[in-house]
Parts: C-alpha cells; sequence; structure tokens
C-alpha cells in the first residue's frame, strides 16, 4: 500500500453540538483549500484568528486555523484544522465548502491510516488511538497510551529482532551441513532461543491482560440448579436482573448483564442449571450454557455451601477446558462454621450480600493476574495480537524441537513465520485487506 494523493477531510470534534468542532484536512491540497476558506496564508504551527468564508466570499463563522506541514504533522502529510464553533450546521458548510474545493470525504480512520503508511507510527500504536478514544475509564486510558507511546511495540520488536538475529545463525549454518551445529555455536544458539521464548511467553500474559482490560472478561455463571446463580448475577449486577425463585430450572436462557468492577469491565452470562434431564426447553437452555463456557475467560462455579461435593460432580464436566474456574460456595449464611477463602474458592450469601467485597477482589485479581494493581506496566492489546503471539509462540517452540534433532532447514523456516507473526501486530507484514478492516473500526476524523 502506498499513501494516497488525494486530499481529504472530515469532522475530527465528536458529534452533536459543542462549544468548539473541528475539521481536519490532510493531503497536498490542504494548504491551498484552507487559505481559499481563511482567505490568507497560514504560518506553520502559528494559531490564526480568521474568518471562514463560502464560495461567495460571504462569512461561514470565525475560528482557529492551524497548519501543520508534511512530514513533521500526525499523517506525514499537509495538516490543516480549522476551529469553529461547534454547531453542526457550521462545521457541515465547512465541510461543504473544503469538498468543493477539492478535498473528499475522509473514510473512517483514513487520517490513522495514512500516518501508518508515512511510518509515522505503526499498527499496534494505530489501534491504541482507537482504544485511547473508546477508554471507559481512567486505567484503561493509561494503558491506551502506553501502547500509543510504543510499549507493546518495542516488546514486540525486541523479541522479533532476536528471532531474526537467531535465523540468520541458523541460515548461516546451513552452508556448514558437513558440520555439527554445536560446533557452529549451537548451544548459544539453543540458549537465546530459550531466552526469546521465554520474554515471548512472559509478553503473551502481558498481552492478554490487556485484551481483557479493553475488552472486558467474559465470565459465566454456571452451577447446578437452585444453586443460586441467578441470584449471583443479581447481587453483582446490584439490581434484580434475573429471576429467583425456589423452583429448580427457572432459568432457560443465558441473561446478559455488565459491570464495572474496579475498572474491569465484566461481562456475566447467567446460564440455565447443569444437570441430567429436564424437558426440551431446559436442554437446550443447558446447550447454550455449554456453549458460552467454551468461550468463557472465568467459570463462576457457584455450589450450595452445605453440600459442595454434589455441586461439583454435577458441572465438573461442563468446565472442563474453561483456563480459570472460581468455585463459589454459596449460601454460607446457612453454615454454622464458615471456613476460610482459599485461592480457587470464596465463601458468600448472594442473596444476603455476605461476602461480595471478598468475591470481588478475588473476581479482579483472577482476571488481570499479576497486574492487577493497575501498575504502569499495562498496555492495551487486542485479541488479534494474543492469537498472533501465540503463533509466534508455537513457531518458536518447534523452531526449538527441530534445532534439537539438528534439522537447520526446518529451524530456519519455523523462525521466519514466528518473526513473521510478530511482524502482524505492529504492521511490518500485513495483508491489505487486514490493514482495511482494522482501520474501518475507526471514528471518522481520526
Amino acid at each position: 500500500m502506498t499513501p494516497a494523493q488525494d486530499t481529504i477531510v472530515a469532522i475530527a470534534s465528536a458529534a452533536g453540538a459543542g462549544g468548539v468542532g473541528v475539521v481536519r484536512l490532510s493531503g497536498p491540497m490542504a494548504g491551498a483549500i484552507s487559505n481559499a476558506i481563511c482567505a490568507r496564508a497560514l504560518a506553520p504551527r502559528h494559531a490564526h484568528y480568521v474568518r471562514f468564508r463560502d464560495g461567495d466570499g460571504e462569512v461561514i463563522d470565525d475560528g482557529i486555523a492551524l497548519s501543520f506541514p508534511g512530514p513533521a504533522s500526525f499523517t506525514g502529510e499537509d495538516v490543516v484544522e480549522l476551529q469553529a464553533h461547534g454547531s453542526p450546521v457550521v462545521l457541515q458548510q465547512l465541510l461543504a465548502r473544503a469538498c468543493a474545493l477539492g478535498a473528499r470525504m475522509a473514510r473512517p480512520g483514513e487520517f490513522s491510516e495514512r500516518a501508518f503508511l508515512n511510518h509515522k507510527l505503526d499498527l499496534a500504536q494505530a489501534e491504541a488511538i482507537a482504544d485511547l478514544i473508546a477508554a471507559a475509564d481512567a486505567r484503561a486510558a493509561r494503558a491506551a497510551r502506553r501502547s500509543l507511546d510504543g510499549v507493546f511495540s518495542e516488546r514486540v520488536d525486541g523479541i522479533g529482532q532476536s528471532l531474526l538475529a537467531l535465523r540468520v545463525h541458523v541460515e548461516a549454518a546451513i552452508d556448514f551441513a558437513d558440520e555439527s551445529i554445536d560446533t557452529l555455536g549451537g548451544e548459544q544458539v539453543r540458549a537465546r532461543l530459550a531466552d526469546a521464548r521465554q520474554r515471548l511467553d512472559v509478553l503473551i500474559a502481558d498481552a492478554e491482560r490487556g485484551r481483557k482490560l479493553r475488552d472486558g472478561v467474559h465470565a459465566v455463571i454456571v452451577g447446578p440448579p437452585n444453586a443460586g446463580k441467578s441470584s449471583l448475577l443479581n447481587a453483582l449486577a446490584g439490581s434484580d436482573r434475573a429471576i429467583v425463585t425456589d423452583v429448580a430450572g427457572t432459568t432457560r436462557d443465558t441473561l446478559r448483564e455488565t459491570i464495572r468492577l474496579d475498572g474491569l469491565e465484566l461481562h456475566l452470562v447467567d446460564t440455565a442449571g447443569l444437570r441430567e434431564g429436564g424437558d426440551a426447553i431446559e436442554r437446550e437452555g443447558m446447550r447454550r450454557a455449554r456453549a458460552e463456557l467454551a468461550r468463557a475467560d472465568v467459570a463462576l462455579a457457584i455450589v450450595d455451601a452445605r453440600d459442595p461435593d454434589a455441586g461439583r460432580a454435577a458441572i465438573q464436566e461442563g468446565i472442563e477446558g474453561v483456563g480459570t474456574v472460581l468455585w463459589i460456595h454459596n449460601k454460607a449464611d446457612l453454615l454454622v462454621d464458615v471456613p476460610p477463602d482459599t485461592d480457587d474458592r470464596v465463601y458468600v450469601s448472594a442473596a444476603h450480600g455476605i461476602g461480595l467485597d471478598r468475591l470481588h477482589a478475588r473476581l479482579r485479581t483472577l482476571a488481570m493476574g499479576s497486574a492487577s494493581d493497575g501498575g504502569d506496566g499495562e498496555f492495551s492489546a487486542r485479541a488479534r495480537h494474543v492469537e498472533a503471539l501465540h503463533r509466534a509462540a508455537g513457531h518458536a517452540s518447534a523452531a526449538a524441537d527441530q534445532l534439537h534433532h539438528e534439522q537447520l532447514e526446518l529451524a530456519a523456516e519455523e523462525l521466519r513465520l514466528a518473526h513473521d507473526a510478530l511482524g502482524e501486530i505492529t504492521g511490518r507484514l500485513s495483508a491489505d485487506d487486514m490493514l482495511g478492516h482494522i482501520f474501518s473500526t475507526f471514528c471518522i476524523g481520526k
């Protein structure tokens, strides 16, 4: 892909009326178009008070105009921002005037796309712009800001450079096929590859936390009938979202609720109780419950604290394959002596609100792991980043295995594939259709 040669324009401020609205231009004609609208030339990087005029010379509005000649601009092209009063009518007039002078309406994300194509930022940084705009709290905004600053990209590039250097070494050794790799520095190569794999594993864990911080955590409430699943959903949501009765099988379908828990977005799904039998509707509810569990980040396995073993036996098969399981022993208020909580078990009474503060803390720790303190190491990440990192780790592991068997050609190919997978994250290697899909999710004017 190469940067387009046309000039684009869009409203870069939020939709609706406001005190100030911004119209942004980028491209080779940005300066000429702004000079015609402002009826004067603009000095670079100076704020000019001007009157914006239409084709007949009539005043549209007055405001501030700023010019940023390329390549020292956000997109790397000539950029002009026209700041008028935030009336949608006025902004549309400025937009129409710019188009009449030769600009075209920008596609969603096209400004950021041009910044990427002009090497002003990499793909992960470009995506961080959208994450920063969409951040729902200070913690998510801080993580997105760190990705925009290049924290994530630097770690990806560091591992990528290590894999590339190893590949060069291995490919050079292929020319000496008669020699054992150990005589060509094989021990050092294996040690460097082990170090790269260890760094990659740490990055995967950190990226997964960043993905959860951005997308939220998909938590499925599962348990046998009458264990208190709906009561737990209501208690966490703070409202009566689910019907609660003593009749087994009351919940027939999945019920969803999104809550914020100390900066973490938790997507809760209440499911039908898992048990043998039931009518056709209840069996369909249980099928949907199992489908939700198949893609859950966390399973909240709720059992009756008075007979937890029976509850565990009923749902053990359903939660197999879920990476993180928290056992919630409900109805703890009916116990004579309440045992202490453990790493994977919390005692609560959803109906009476007992133990919910401990449950909140445990959920946050389980979801975010060692980064749950919201430290400075957090960065935002996306599902595609995590998937690419896992593929890179798989190829790196395969490369280590091939090196062990001294299959140098195969090891070099696995190292190439690992390096390419990392390149997809920052855009060093990306298909054009993937770029188009990513930037199309951005808002207009970014």
